[in-house]
């Protein structure tokens, strides 16, 4: 094992225990940025040493699950410290998190795939099941409670919350069946001709374990790292007179980092699956792990919770799906659908700075 591949995590783990003590002046915000990239880096190291000892799509599923697991914690912590300040933080998060997916990222790995290989297959049964499944717990969660009335204001009433969350939890489990037991091969990636990490020899179970170890420490450091800015972000954000969304829209790009990274690599590498594994699989996990325990808390501890968005959201939610429908519906990709798809994601950061 590389010795920066322990080390980095190792460093940006110290750093946010110093951030922790010292606080967050100009100096410690740098080396927190620096410390933060870094760990990223490292994150998508360990991530694929994992995914090439366990096989897809273990891989990329262990990365969006840990990713998704720790961004709960921090939107979950940030709700408990601000309140009602913070009761449009989740719907925030999750749209980010999902229009910065099915646009910047997907729109990135096409556009990169394209560019180094003219055109990219995958299997569209595994992509198309995960993309309906996507539409589905998208409406329910940020569409409908602006169009309900039990409750007004875009919120949801504790029977509505609850059909929610074990609606898009159940949908997300039966996922995750499909993708790794009932139908596998629909997310096995075909391996190209440039790809000379996948004919390597598999690491050792060793190896395996201390990678997966190091994966977590790196992604705890990331999204603490970025809990650590965040105070600076929202004071440029109030500086710079932006609305408080965008906020979210930076905590959910800092965090979704290594994501983005490792399919981007794997688009690059002609493995395209992997790539659209990675994509789909982190937006329904963003979803599906998240809706279920903000609403228990939501509903234990009596915390306010704004899921529905505000109609510009709603449109621009709607044409991001009805664009990836027409990426994900032949299977095949080249270089104007990454573009069209990155025009989308200009408009969500575009319109997100001036609404």
């Amino acid at each position: 094992m590389p010795v920066w591949t322990w080390l980095a995590p190792a460093l940006s783990f110290a750093l946010l225990g110093i951030a922790g003590i010292t606080g967050v002046g100009l100096l410690i915000a740098t080396l927190c940025a620096i410390g933060l990239v870094g760990a990223v880096i490292a994150a998508v190291h360990h991530a694929e040493v994992v995914a090439h000892r366990v096989g897809e799509p273990f891989g990329t599923l262990v990365l969006a699950v840990a990713v998704t697991v720790i961004e709960v914690s921090l939107v979950l912590s940030m709700m408990f410290a601000g309140g009602y300040d913070m009761a449009t933080l989740p719907r925030d998060t999750i749209y980010a998190a999902v229009m910065i997916i099915c646009t910047g990222v997907v729109g990135l790995c096409v556009l990169m795939g394209g560019l180094a290989h003219h055109e990219q297959t995958f299997r569209v049964e595994g992509s198309g099941a995960g993309l309906a499944a996507l539409i589905v717990m998208s409406a329910l969660t940020l569409v409908l409670p602006v169009f309900t009335t039990t409750t007004p204001g875009g919120t949801y009433s504790t029977m509505q919350l609850g059909f929610v969350a074990v609606a898009s939890a159940l949908l997300w489990a039966i996922f995750v069946f499909i993708q790794t037991v009932r139908h596998r091969d629909y997310f096995i990636p075909v391996v190209g001709a440039d790809d000379l990490d996948v004919h390597a020899k598999p690491p050792t179970l060793r190896l395996a374990w201390a990678s997966l170890g190091l994966l977590f420490l790196s992604l705890v450091a990331v999204v603490g790292l970025a809990k650590m800015l965040s105070p600076m972000i929202e004071h440029g954000v109030t500086v710079a007179g932006a609305p408080r969304a965008v906020v979210g829209i930076v905590i959910a790009m800092l965090v979704l980092l290594p994501e983005a990274w490792a399919a981007t690599r794997a688009a690059r590498a002609d493995r395209l699956q992997t790539s659209m594994n990675l994509a789909i699989g982190s937006a329904l996990a963003s979803i599906g792990l998240t809706i279920p325990v903000v609403v228990v808390a939501a509903i234990a501890f009596g915390l306010p919770l704004v899921l529905g968005l505000e109609p510009k959201d709603l449109v621009l939610l709607a044409v991001t799906f009805l664009v990836s429908a027409v990426t994900l519906g032949s299977g095949r990709t080249h270089v104007m659908q990454g573009a069209v798809h990155l025009v989308l994601f200009g408009a969500f950061l575009f319109l997100a700075l001036v609404p």
